[in-house]
């Protein structure tokens, strides 16, 4: 029996490819996807790619092992989509949960919300702010940076 609602896939899983093919950050990325050929989405280093038991929902964390080019530091949300698995908050927390359980000794969190790609709403990110996390600042290109951090 499986607890929870995300299951553990391999990162070049085509159903959590077919959830990033739809997600507005994957745009510049699909033409070379499809001179690749493949179905990997995940950047080089550690990675966790979650789908809901039901296929509704996606996340992916991404652990780098060598510096990021902004200098960030922790566990990367790369990609969440949910279409209708659930609760959005209840599902970053337990994604967050897995990756504390994967990653113990990253005490952060973070991921890049594109407020000019997502539905109008007055925050944001708002289904991690409700989960746990907070803002965190802003990228040299407008996105919003939240985070969530474990104390020492």
């Amino acid at each position: 029996m499986i607890d929870g609602n995300w299951l553990s896939v391999q990162r070049d899983d085509p159903r959590a490819f077919a959830f990033y093919r739809r997600h507005y950050s994957s745009g510049k990325q699909m033409k070379a996807f499809r001179e690749r050929g493949n179905t990997n989405f995940m950047g080089p280093g550690e990675c966790m790619v979650l789908l809901t038991k039901c296929c509704r929902a996606v996340f992916a964390w991404q652990f780098n092992t060598v510096q990021r080019y902004d200098k960030q530091t922790g566990v990367c949300c790369t990609i969440f989509r949910n279409e209708g698995a659930g609760l959005s908050s209840e599902l970053i927390r337990e994604a967050d949960d897995l990756a504390r359980q994967r990653w113990p000794q990253q005490l952060r969190h973070f991921t890049y919300v594109d407020a000019r790609q997502v539905r109008a709403k007055r925050d944001p990110g708002r289904c991690f702010l409700r989960a746990g996390w907070h803002r965190a600042g802003q990228s040299k290109q407008g996105l919003v940076l939240l985070e969530r951090v474990w104390p020492t």
